[in-house]
């Protein structure tokens, strides 16, 4: 069945030694990548449940001026939106920005038309 390999005992035992060893390593190194990507998969989750109290939402151009003030978690914020303090957000909206009219974050502030 397996004719390549070696007749004698001496080299069949060194074969053996060798390929115990390369299953060894290769274990080892299955451990350290599981262990890496189960880090990886916490650190995405913790990051993912951290959503920001207040979000800002800018325009296309890299340097544009926001658009609207969100609640976090808002679902009709666009992917150009930033997590941002309450303090900032007050003064995105006193500024002029729109506040989202589904969320309606101007109300969550406390901010008042008047």
């Amino acid at each position: 069945m397996f004719d390549d390999l070696p007749p004698d005992l001496q080299r069949l035992e060194v074969l053996r030694t060798w390929h115990a060893m390369w299953v060894e390593r290769i274990d080892a190194k299955i451990r350290q990548v599981r262990e890496r990507e189960a880090q990886q998969a916490r650190a995405t989750a913790a990051a993912e449940e951290r959503v920001p109290d207040w979000l800002i939402e800018y325009g296309l151009n890299r340097d544009s001026i926001p658009n609207a003030v969100h609640v976090g978690g808002c679902s009709m914020a666009g992917k150009r939106s930033k997590g941002t303090d309450s303090d900032t957000a007050r003064r995105a909206l006193a500024g002029g920005v729109a506040a989202c009219g589904f969320c309606r974050p101007d109300t969550e502030l406390g901010i008042l038309d008047g």
